[in-house]
């Protein structure tokens, strides 16, 4: 007899604490994730010329600079770099002195900075060079 009693009084005990022990706390909210944002570059260069373009990466993350375009051949070969601007010039992280249409280089920023892609003739052109760049960034 003690356990037909013990019984429905530990259930009604059990359901007295079970409102306490739901799952309706506040959640810790998540930080946002800004999207990758895309930047496009593009100009000319003349033999023995350069172009340099800057753009800021507001957080930590990948970027991924794409020479989408050169010419007046897509084989066209010239000098192309990733970089941090130090607000004068563009200090190199990664470059190619090798690079035709569609050469990529890749960066990891640790933090919000100013940086800057960079494209040069190496002593390969003999008339102007047009260009596109498309930068992915943080």
């Amino acid at each position: 007899m003690f356990r037909s009693v013990f019984r429905p009084a530990s259930l009604v005990l059990l359901l007295a604490v079970m409102p306490a022990c739901s799952d309706d706390q506040p959640t810790t909210p998540t930080t946002p994730t800004n999207p990758p944002v895309t930047e496009t570059f593009s100009g000319s260069i003349n033999p023995n010329g350069a172009a340099t373009h800057t753009f800021t990466g507001s957080t930590a993350g990948n970027i991924t600079a794409t020479l989408s375009a050169v010419g007046p051949d897509s084989a066209t070969i010239v000098g192309f770099l990733l970089g941090v601007w130090n607000g004068g010039s563009c200090t190199t992280v990664t470059a190619s002195d090798a690079a035709s249409q569609n050469t990529v280089l890749y960066g990891n920023l640790s933090a919000s900075a100013v940086l800057c892609v960079r494209i040069y003739d190496v002593g390969r052109l003999t008339e102007n060079a047009t260009y596109e760049i498309t930068v992915v960034h943080p």
